[in-house]
């Protein structure tokens, strides 16, 4: 596999999920950030991949195709990342339109929430293109609510109004989207491991058994390098890898202006000492990255 230089970043987004980047701007960033390898990891899409594949150039940073699932079952909530799979995978797609279905109906529910609850009411025109984009969440809503007068920040648009409808706990499984990557021929990556899901902290016993179930069902490795995480916490989560033979990536989980994230800031210094995990991960994707300058 070609040597990796500058920075590895496995875990941004774009406008096509929650992202305030164009998959264009987004690469225009890369470029200016020194990042040496980059994953555009949306939610339930893989379309800001597509493009971004289609318009690197041989002078641009070396490419994976990634996504990142919203799961939850009986025992937990968890982000489950995805690298490298065949875009035309029937068993990989099915689990894709799955998460965007249900997404889609989340949206119309709090659209409806907030007409019936407070009266805010918006345009067809609006209404038509919130349901056009690829992967439409919370952000573009309280977007739409700045816009239009109903609250002064993103902020409070999501914690004074959204987020007070109580919707039933919809996901995709676990278990369905390591499948999902793996039948797509993708590697499997357990998100900010320690985070779980928002403020959620998990570490000690309660991770390990996580990470021994989710390793049952095919996951092969953990971000272990993650903004936001202490060093305290990236020692815990590789040596937590290396004991179950596991991958490790890093990611900064940028998002443009809707979350105050660098892109590149995954903790991980210096890639010529990077953890074996990674390393290993990179060997085992090797074939599927598209290679730039």
């Amino acid at each position: 596999m070609k040597a990796v230089t500058g920075i590895i970043d496995l875990h941004m987004h774009t406008n096509t999920s929650d992202g305030t980047d164009t998959p264009d701007a987004l690469l225009s960033r890369v470029r200016d950030a020194g990042i040496g390898l980059f994953s555009v990891t949306d939610h339930d899409s893989f379309g800001g991949c597509v493009r971004i594949a289609g318009i690197l150039s041989g002078s641009d940073p070396d490419f994976l195709t990634g996504i990142e699932f919203s799961c939850s079952d009986g025992l937990g909530k968890y982000h489950i990342l995805g690298y490298g799979f065949d875009t035309g995978s029937e068993a990989f797609c099915r689990v894709v339109e799955k998460g965007r279905r249900q997404r889609l109906n989340k949206v119309g529910e709090r659209i409806s929430f907030l007409d019936k609850a407070f009266g805010f009411t918006f345009p067809k025109d609006e209404l038509d293109a919130l349901y056009a984009v690829e992967c439409p969440g919370k952000p573009h809503i309280a977007n739409l609510m700045v816009k239009y007068g109903y609250a002064e920040s993103k902020e409070e648009a999501m914690e004074k109004y959204i987020n007070r409808l109580r919707m039933p706990d919809e996901h995709v499984g676990p278990r369905e989207a390591i499948e999902g990557i793996l039948g797509g021929g993708g590697i499997p990556v357990l998100a900010h491991p320690a985070y779980g899901d928002g403020d959620q902290l998990i570490l000690g016993a309660e991770m390990e058994e996580r990470v021994k179930r989710l390793k049952k069902y095919g996951l092969k490795g953990l971000e272990a390098y993650y903004s936001g995480f202490t060093p305290k916490i990236r020692d815990q989560m590789t040596k937590l890898a290396d004991r179950f033979g596991m991958f490790v990536t890093a990611g900064s989980d940028y998002h443009g202006s809707n979350k105050i994230v660098r892109l590149g800031d995954t903790g991980l210094a210096d890639v010529e000492k990077m953890p074996n995990g990674l390393a290993r991960f990179l060997d085992a994707a090797g074939g599927k990255i598209i290679h730039g300058g």
